[in-house]
């Protein structure tokens, strides 16, 4: 998402030199990770200290939780990110920056996915999902969770530092190909519960008496959706430099624009169903 990652095709590299002059695609990157920052940082820390405010909410908004946790590691990506184009000669910042592209990767499209899990439960088996209701189901399912985004950060600073450009490459394909089925598996579930009708029942009806079928299945369509538009430009940038060895820095900066914009839509779609989107645009 960096030029950690465009620099696998670039035979000449200087990390080690103290001066560094920064480029147009330098400064555009920049710019993005700064937006991020100054406005994706406070929102999510509003939303952790809303969800943390009740205990009720904890429990029913644990994924959203964990997933403000994420966001404001992405936050802190984006700095680190602009400290190391900044300071190019401190190596611990870059080697901080592979780290938290794992987090980055990994972290945001895991817990989204077990979100959509979640309303796919809720529709389509509610008995299933009354029995793995309670908050300890969901902490286990976090803790797993972020087990697996720690082995992801750690597999992308080892497959970056040692330049295994393609060993990482297949790594995100593999990762978000899997959880880009389990979404669409998840909404096309949704989508044909909330489509059928009982004994005598019109289709129309039935909707209308369903309004939390219709929430989850709005809920799993824009983050599909969301999911797409953040990481479809980085799969086919992925898939370039597997086939062709080209990893051009525009087409890079094209998917972490999507990515950055893209990531605004589930804090703003929480805002407003907490009711909370109003108020803040008031203020």
């Amino acid at each position: 998402m960096n030029n950690a990652i465009v620099n696998f095709t670039t035979p000449e590299t200087s990390t080690n030199s103290t001066t560094h002059s920064l480029g147009l695609m330098d400064i555009l990157e920049i710019s993005v990770y700064s937006i991020n920052l100054f406005f994706s940082f406070p929102m999510h820390c509003y939303i952790i200290w809303f969800i943390t405010g009740t205990r009720r909410r904890v429990a029913t908004d644990f994924f959203n939780l964990n997933l403000s946790v994420c966001e404001i590691g992405i936050c802190l990506n984006s700095l680190v990110f602009v400290l190391a184009t900044c300071f190019s000669s401190l190596e611990i910042l870059r080697t901080l920056d592979r780290f938290l592209l794992g987090l980055t990767f990994t972290a945001r499209p895991l817990f989204q996915c077990l979100m959509c899990v979640e309303r796919y439960l809720a529709v389509v088996h509610p008995v299933t999902f009354l029995k793995y209701k309670p908050l300890r189901y969901r902490v286990i399912c976090c803790t797993v969770a972020w087990i697996i985004n720690l082995g992801s950060c750690l597999v992308c600073m080892h497959n970056l530092v040692l330049k295994k450009s393609y060993a990482h490459v297949w790594f995100l394909t593999v990762q978000f190909t899997l959880i880009i089925s389990i979404q669409l598996f998840c909404l096309v579930a949704v989508l044909r519960a909330l489509k059928q009708s009982g004994p005598g029942e019109r289709v129309k009806e039935r909707e209308e008496k369903n309004p939390i079928k219709r929430r989850a299945l709005y809920l799993i369509l824009i983050t599909t959706v969301t999911m797409i538009i953040l990481y479809f430009p980085f799969a086919i940038t992925g898939l370039s430099v597997l086939f062709t060895a080209d990893s051009s820095p525009t087409v890079w900066f094209t998917g972490l624009t999507c990515f950055i914009l893209a990531g605004f839509v589930q804090p703003l779609l929480y805002l407003q169903r907490a009711g909370k989107l109003s108020c803040l645009c008031s203020a």
